[in-house]
């Protein structure tokens, strides 16, 4: 794949970034908060928000929206290095994605992660596992997962951290030498997904853990993941304009 001198190809069903657009919304966004599973849409002071940390890109909202308000793009660069940045409206931003410089200091041209799955549904831990394949072939890149957190210099977490990982993660987290990175892949690991305020998981890692880059997605395209890491590394443009 020749990624990233050139795009690949997406799929045709492929939903990216989704558009929400500058217009007032004349059913003050009733149809799309009524058919989102997640509560990711949200209007604030007559703005309609989408809550990207938290959608699941089922597109439900889309088609429920009869002016088109909300439409999803085939934009795969999703990646933010805060939260705050995940929030979508109609109102142009610009979002820096710039921690490269903390990442080249540290780490130069290399950088070992190591992937913990806190009880995630295996979605975005196998498109996780396709970067390794020879058509992604992510080790070109100076990238690789280590088994060990002891090797690792930082953490790639999936999942809503259930009751039952949460240990687990925090040892793992621990265990890696500081200084360490962060990175959350996919709704559950940013928002709790569609786990949102069960009593057994968690709304996000970053009530655990400080976390450095966040990737969404239900589960994140494996260029969507790809895009995020080389952000990281300082391998693509770190400013992004958002329209």
């Amino acid at each position: 794949m020749p990624f990233p001198a050139k795009n690949a190809a997406l799929p045709e069903r492929f939903l990216g970034l989704p558009r929400v657009s500058a217009g007032v919304c004349k059913e003050d966004g009733r149809k799309c908060k009524a058919v989102c599973p997640v509560g990711a849409i949200d209007q604030v002071n007559d703005v309609l928000t989408l809550d990207l940390g938290k959608c699941l890109f089922c597109g439900e909202c889309q088609n429920a929206c009869s002016p088109q308000v909300i439409t999803f793009s085939r934009e795969y660069r999703l990646a933010a290095r805060e939260r705050k940045n995940l929030i979508l409206s109609g109102v142009p931003d610009k979002y820096e994605r710039d921690i490269r410089k903390k990442v080249k200091h540290i780490f130069r041209r290399s950088l070992k992660l190591r992937q913990v799955s806190a009880g995630g549904c295996n979605a975005c831990e196998s498109d996780i596992n396709v970067l390794n394949t020879l058509s992604f072939d992510l080790a070109r890149f100076g990238i690789q997962f280590v088994a060990s957190p002891r090797h690792a210099d930082g953490i790639v977490v999936t999942g809503p951290v259930t009751s039952n990982m949460r240990l687990a993660l925090e040892k793992t987290y621990k265990a890696i030498l500081a200084p360490k990175l962060v990175i959350a892949v996919g709704a559950c690991a940013i928002s709790g997904g569609p786990y949102i305020d069960h009593k057994q998981a968690n709304n996000g890692i970053d009530s655990i853990l400080p976390v450095d880059l966040y990737i969404p997605g239900c589960p994140p395209h494996p260029l969507t993941i790809l895009d995020g890491l080389l952000t990281v590394m300082g391998r693509l443009e770190s400013r992004v304009t958002r329209e």
